[in-house]
């Protein structure tokens, strides 16, 4: 009989999924129907600020089109109102539904817009999943966003962004590099504080300020000025802040982090937790023929939390292990239709690693780095190792974090081929060598040294591309980065790993040179 598979949501996880049914489709042991409530072809809202700054093309951030999907019902401009358990039916907008025999949400995360007094909600936007703000206010969240910001960007306009996490500090950098005046107002003293300790920060502060990058501290915004224009519409024109500092701009985007979109599950009746609870099998809590993947699930064990109010834990995100779970559930759902059961639990075997994309520096991070190497350590704790090496002058700085010899958390600043060796062994959950200066020398272009991990280190990390397997794409006759991606998925995530491509697209062509 054949499965009926539907799937709400056509960002890059859901996408993902139905590539990864292809097979199952093709041979007609399912039908797969990917519902996405925009009308635009799915894409990957991860580069929305390389398409708002000119560095992409709205074509390199296309995930898929129905051509590119044979046999799977692509419905774009479907938006997901209701979902039927007992009928097993999901009702769309316009009146109509569409039946299941297993569904998988994966609806992503949405922006959290903070209470702000003078910020407006004008009713929902073209999807109908989200509000409209007050003109001149968004969240670089979908492509109207991002037109909103290239038509600043290219009057090289003043942007104020609110949030310095990764996406506000990356989208920083971007408008700086083209030609845009940013400023960054934030609530803490320093920049990324998720990833970044006090003095990696300060190095991407002074690395942001020589760039052009206005960082604001100690901000806790209160309300957004508007001016009324000639047409009657409200405008943004300042951002305005509990001590009385007024950040003027001409755009405002909130950068205040994520939520995941857990209404539609909510509202069916489903547990949740900080997403869509599900378990090692990525099923829901409370319905096994619901899973949820990606931004939107939450992955927790309900023998250990079921009677918990508050779960710990949440999504990940970050689209590398949203892709592995689309993966893994894809193959999973193949065995049981295959009549082979009892697989094997999803289990994401590589930690989270944060790379900021951008010109002026490089950054990576992962794991706690908060523990001071100088700081005395109370009678009966284990401290964690720590070696650090910092030249702020130059820019660069090394921290290291290990247990018993293995890394379990690191950042580097300004010395990416260190952070790629780092990012190797965190993931590997590797020893770091005995010498730690082996690893600050990858970066010296005066030194002969080889990284440890060489054609086996992992390039991408959304897709776990290693570096042999792209030098081998290029032996192939992959000459760009576009092409590279084509071949093996590298760089088509975060897009954190594209720098490093094209250096290997360099070197290749100076050896056959």
């Amino acid at each position: 009989m054949t499965e009926r598979i539907v799937v709400i949501g056509a960002g890059p996880v859901g996408i993902r999924f139905a590539e990864e049914l292809l097979p199952l489709v093709s041979e007609g042991r399912a039908t797969v129907t990917v519902l996405g409530a925009e009308t635009a072809n799915p894409y990957n809202r991860v580069l929305l600020a390389e398409l708002a700054v000119g560095e992409a093309s709205a074509d390199e951030l296309t995930l898929a089109t129905a051509a590119g999907l044979p046999g799977i019902d692509l419905r774009l401009g479907a938006r997901a109102v209701r979902i039927d358990r007992g009928a097993q039916l999901v009702e769309l907008a316009d009146g109509s539904d569409v039946g299941y025999d297993r569904l998988v949400l994966a609806t992503g995360a949405r922006s959290i817009v903070p209470t702000l007094d003078g910020l407006d909600t004008l009713g929902p936007d073209g999807t109908g999943l989200d509000t409209r703000l007050t003109a001149g206010v968004c969240v670089l969240r979908d492509l109207a966003d991002a037109e909103q910001v290239r038509a600043v960007v290219e009057r090289g306009g003043r942007v104020v962004v609110l949030g310095a996490g990764v996406l506000g500090i990356e989208l920083a950098m971007l408008l700086a590099d083209a030609g845009a005046v940013p400023s960054v107002a934030h609530f803490g003293p320093m920049p990324m504080p998720r990833q970044l300790d006090r003095g990696s920060a300060t190095i991407l502060s002074t690395a942001l300020a020589s760039a052009g990058v206005t960082l604001v501290p100690h901000t806790r915004a209160e309300g957004v000025i508007g001016v009324e224009g000639d047409d009657g519409i409200r405008r943004f024109r300042a951002l305005a802040s509990s001590d009385g500092k007024r950040i003027e701009g001409d755009l405002l985007v909130l950068s205040c982090g994520v939520r995941a979109r857990t209404e539609l599950a909510e509202a069916a009746g489903l547990r949740i937790g900080n997403g869509v609870l599900v378990d090692s099998s990525l099923r829901s809590w409370s319905d096994p023929r619901i899973h949820a993947i990606g931004d939107c699930a939450h992955l927790a064990d309900p023998a250990e939390h079921l009677h918990e109010r508050q779960v710990p834990g949440g999504p990940h995100g970050l689209i590398g292990p949203g892709w592995r779970q689309a993966s893994w559930l894809a193959a999973t759902i193949a065995a049981e239709l295959d009549g082979i059961g009892d697989a094997d639990e999803f289990a994401d075997e590589h930690p989270g690693v944060v790379v900021l994309k951008g010109e002026l520096v490089d950054i990576a991070s992962a794991g706690d780095v908060s523990a001071d190497p100088f700081a005395p350590v109370p009678v009966g704790e284990d401290a964690p190792g720590i070696a650090v090496w910092a030249d702020p002058e130059h820019g660069t700085y090394v921290k290291m974090a290990t247990r018993d010899g293995i890394l379990t958390g690191f950042v580097a600043v300004g010395m990416p081929r260190a952070a790629a060796e780092l990012s190797v062994l965190y993931l590997r959950g590797g020893e770091l060598p005995a010498d730690r200066s082996l690893l600050l020398r990858l970066d010296d272009p005066d030194a002969d040294v080889v990284a440890p991990a060489g054609r086996d280190a992992t390039l991408c990390i959304c897709n776990a591309v290693t570096v042999g397997q792209i030098e081998d794409a290029i032996d192939d006759g992959c000459g760009s980065v576009a092409a590279i991606g084509d071949c093996t998925r590298a760089g088509t995530g975060c897009g954190g790993c594209r720098a490093r491509i094209t250096e290997l697209l360099h070197d290749r062509a100076e050896a056959v040179a």
